[in-house]
């Protein structure tokens, strides 16, 4: 046994131990604080990963939840609606029942009659229209309007709603477009650089940034300090083959700027020049189906010059390929209407689709009696009176298909899915939480541990350190 008083080796490994039992002891503390099992990535990388994967699909799940339900709200509205057109049918039934009975109706019961039904097809046609769902119509036959782009060489993104300029699209039709005139991009060029080089020793100013060059500087130099700062000016630069500095926008369109002050004369013909070019937006004439053409302008709501925009709200957003100035029609997409989509799963192309149709009375009873329909009823005599009643018959037929498919709809599609997803969010949640939550039992017993040892380590570590004065005594001696 050797006696040591300059390294104590007992002490340093006793310390190395209280160190890491801190160490566990403040992780510990953490975790139960927290609840985590897992704080950082550092405490279980794989863990984390499995983790933060089942959290994504969480996330995912309660959407879709909130999708599901909103989707039974809208399938609620419109058989709501759906039902009183159902309870006016029944009503129009009765009159024509009433009205067929020629040999004890009288003729000013016939009138009263007919005016009744009358206001009966008014009210019909105005639930057609004014039955919405936030803003979007549900029974006029665009409560789905889906637009596909067929031609992608030429448009990036087609957003289009149930009116296209003052026509309500209620069938499937081609999207054409023509007359397109090509936005542009701002530009501004330098004076001749005289051998290559600035004109001056100084700086300019491009869109609010300033740019400094000495004497003898080169135009090449100049275009690799534009060009590096692109992303803050939104301007990029290249020399042409006239020895000038040409500038040009980022972006197309009225909204991209270059505003240029020279105030040295470092690349300008003289000294306090100054500049201000815009680019112009993008205009085109869009036809769907027979809506007529319409005219859709670049730029509006702040939006790049690519984006076009009607009065109205629809979008249509030209590539940079079709970008061009055409008078030439061409087909670039096509409109789907009447199958509202709905994303009610949480992962992509987990959808679902449901159609309502068009429930105007000129839509309602057709094909039982050649040329009638429920807006065009008659029940001045007998005959008239029987093909109404036909005619009501098959109204109300077609309103109790939708009715009972809007409700299967409703039933086996989007309940048993909010069940289903209910179920899995449940097990992930579980599967999450074994994965990342404390067990705060376990957690206890390893804190208690981390404790006591924490204790007696830092007692042992006074022992030791008082160790080395055990050679006092042989100095002593």
């Amino acid at each position: 046994m050797s006696f040591r008083v300059n390294t104590n080796v007992a002490a340093m490994g006793t310390l190395r131990n209280v160190q890491n039992t801190s160490i566990n002891f403040n992780q510990s503390i953490n975790r139960l604080s927290t609840g985590l099992r897992i704080n950082s990535a550092a405490e279980d990388p794989a863990g984390l990963i499995a983790s933060e994967g089942f959290r994504a699909q969480l996330t995912g799940l309660d959407a879709a939840l909130r999708n599901n339900q909103d989707a039974v709200n809208f399938a609620k509205t419109a058989e709501g609606a759906l039902s009183e057109v159902n309870r006016l049918l029944n009503d129009a039934r009765a009159l024509a029942v009433a009205s067929a009975n020629t040999g004890t109706v009288s003729s000013s019961q016939v009138q009263a009659n007919q005016a009744q039904l009358t206001s009966i097809v008014e009210s019909i046609s105005r639930i057609s229209q004014n039955t919405t769902f936030g803003t979007k119509k549900l029974l006029d036959g665009t409560a789905g309007i889906n637009s596909q782009i067929t031609n992608a060489t030429r448009i990036a993104s087609i957003q289009l709603g149930s009116n296209i300029g003052t026509t309500s699209l209620s069938s499937n039709a081609t999207i054409t477009l023509s007359s397109v005139t090509a936005g542009t991009k701002a530009l501004y060029t330098s004076a001749t650089l005289t051998g290559g080089n600035v004109l001056a020793a100084g700086s300019f100013s491009l869109n609010g940034t300033t740019f400094s060059f000495a004497a003898g500087q080169t135009g090449a130099e100049v275009i690799s300090a534009i060009n590096a700062a692109s992303a803050q000016t939104g301007v990029t630069a290249i020399l042409n083959a006239s020895n000038r500095i040409e500038f040009t926008s980022t972006k197309v369109g009225s909204n991209s700027r270059i505003d240029f002050v020279d105030a040295q004369g470092v690349i300008s013909a003289a000294a306090g020049t100054t500049a201000a070019q815009t680019g112009t937006d993008a205009t085109a004439t869009v036809e769907v189906g027979g809506s007529g053409a319409v005219l859709f302008t670049g730029g509006l709501n702040g939006a790049d010059g690519l984006t076009l925009r009607d009065a109205v709200g629809n979008t249509l957003r030209l590539t940079e390929a079709g970008n061009a100035t055409t008078a030439t029609a061409a087909a670039v997409g096509q409109v789907v209407v009447g199958s509202a989509q709905f994303q009610i799963g949480g992962n992509a192309n987990q959808t679902a689709s449901l159609s309502i149709g068009n429930f105007a009375a000129s839509q309602l009873g057709q094909g039982r009696v050649v040329g009638k329909n429920l807006s065009n009823l008659d029940l001045s005599n007998f005959s008239n009176a029987t093909d109404a009643l036909k005619v009501i018959d098959q109204a109300i037929e077609d309103v109790s298909k939708a009715r009972g498919s809007i409700g299967n709809f409703q039933r086996n599609v989007l309940e048993s899915n909010i069940r289903s997803l209910g179920t899995a969010r449940e097990n992930l949640a579980a599967t999450e939480s074994a994965i990342r939550d404390t067990d705060v039992a376990a957690e206890m017993t390893q804190y208690t541990k981390f404790q006591i040892l924490q204790q007696a380590g830092l007692s042992v570590l006074a022992q030791a350190n008082n160790a080395p004065q055990a050679v006092l005594s042989l100095l002593q001696g």
